[in-house]
């Protein structure tokens, strides 16, 4: 349980920290890259570490009272329209629903110059949703984990 903690902790902290050091290139070049790795990297850890992100936060969930008996899963944020990997979500449902799950689309409008936004966050049966996807019905998101791109 404890090399698990650690291991999640670590896994936070290269999500927190991974662009520090490309950011500060004085060259745009940088930052693309940056965000080439970020957006390829949020996928790759969210396959590797999901089971183990999903247990740290219900671990969390469960000692702050916020626990559930319905199934989890975290799976990548993907950015509707440009399939982007942008985050990582946990989802949350009946066990046969929560399987079907591949990501969560998120898909943003805004209007009136901005001044309104509404994020959508979608639980979809794909990781590629530029091509065709379904939203699975009865599941929601119950934890989200930002990643700045």
């Amino acid at each position: 349980m404890k090399l698990k903690r650690m291991a999640v902790c670590a896994i936070a902290a290269c999500l927190i920290g991974s662009g520090g050091i490309l950011q500060s290139n004085a060259f745009n070049f940088g930052s693309v890259l940056g965000g080439v790795v970020k957006v390829g990297g949020i996928g790759f850890l969210v396959d590797k570490y999901g089971e183990s992100i999903n247990s740290a936060i219900n671990s969390v969930m469960m000692k702050e009272g916020a626990g559930t008996n319905y199934a989890t899963k975290v799976v990548p944020i993907i950015s509707i329209g440009n399939n982007g990997y942008i985050g990582a979500a946990q989802v949350i449902g009946d066990a046969d629903q929560v399987e079907k799950v591949q990501a969560v689309g998120q898909l943003e409008i805004s209007w009136n110059d901005k001044l309104f936004r509404i994020k959508g966050l979608i639980p979809i049966d794909s990781k590629n949703p530029t091509t065709s996807f379904s939203r699975v019905q009865g599941v929601g998101v119950s934890a989200v984990i930002d990643v700045k791109v």
